[in-house]
């Protein structure tokens, strides 16, 4: 799923690329594309891009007083459309401009989770984003602390908890928690202050970083050629230590974590069930 550095970096293209472009139609294309009825998409049509931006792993696409709110969840990608096939491959909605290639939102597999909201106002303080967290990249040490320690949770569910703080998933997590020297199974209220200030660092740092590099793609890059330290590295030496990478699996992710660097060398069970060393 893409995370904050790659929202970011693709509202910055879209901005190049379409600022300014005027808006003939806007058309979902599956059933559960739109997620909201009002205002109606027609209201949109003729008023020109005037911005975009995003929060969290949500992209959006400012008309003037109405914006397009969009989750690509798992699949989904942004992208011109240039040949507006009546019914395009994994095609979820349809947005088409006066001048310059259209935009089709597709979402690859069969979930069709990728969404559409269309909403007056500020985008911040209403669904599907009222209930976010602080932004991951400008969180002050402060907040952070103070989200920390709200719950007693392991920090690896902490940092992807959206309503803690926003915008990073699972590779994030992984390259996070190595550059802070933290296990995954650290629990968020037992840190002491110099581990809470490592955290914070390597937060800013690592999504920094990641950002740096999606903008040099012309496109949403896949999670494989991120870079990465151990996320997509289990099973290669850590490029620090040279341990081997090792991970927990869960059903729907993996944890990625160097024993070495992160667990004063213990390695952790392979089970949800399993008592987590810190």
């Amino acid at each position: 799923m893409p995370e904050l550095p790659e929202i970011v970096a693709h509202a910055e293209r879209l901005a190049r690329n379409y600022k300014g472009a005027e808006l003939a139609s806007f058309a979902p294309l599956h059933l559960s594309a739109l997620k909201t009825y009002a205002p109606s998409p027609r209201e949109v049509h003729g008023l020109s891009l005037t911005a975009t931006g995003s929060r969290g792993k949500y992209l959006f696409m400012h008309f003037g007083d109405f914006t397009f709110v969009l989750h690509l969840m798992q699949g989904g990608r942004l992208r011109p459309d240039p040949k507006q096939a009546r019914k395009p491959r994994s095609g979820m909605a349809r947005w088409v401009f006066v001048d310059g290639p259209a935009l089709l939102l597709t979402e690859a597999g069969t979930e069709h989770k990728a969404g559409v909201w269309l909403v007056t106002g500020d985008p911040t303080t209403q669904e599907p984003v009222d209930h976010l967290g602080p932004e991951a990249r400008d969180i002050p040490r402060a907040d952070f602390a103070s989200a920390l320690g709200s719950d007693n949770t392991r920090v690896h569910g902490f940092l992807r908890d959206q309503r803690r703080i926003a915008g990073i998933g699972r590779l994030l997590s992984n390259e996070i928690l190595h550059a802070a020297r933290l296990s995954p199974f650290a629990m968020t209220t037992k840190l002491s202050d110099d581990e809470v200030d490592r955290l914070h660092r390597a937060t800013v740092s690592v999504i920094d970083r990641h950002l740096t590099f999606e903008r040099t793609l012309d496109d949403i890059g896949r999670s494989a050629d991120r870079p990465s330290e151990v996320h997509h590295r289990i099973g290669s030496a850590c490029s620090t230590c040279a341990d081997p990478v090792r991970s927990v699996e869960y059903r729907r992710y993996t944890v990625a974590y160097c024993p070495t660097c992160q667990t004063g060398g213990k390695v952790l069970a392979d089970n949800t069930t399993s008592r987590f060393l810190r």
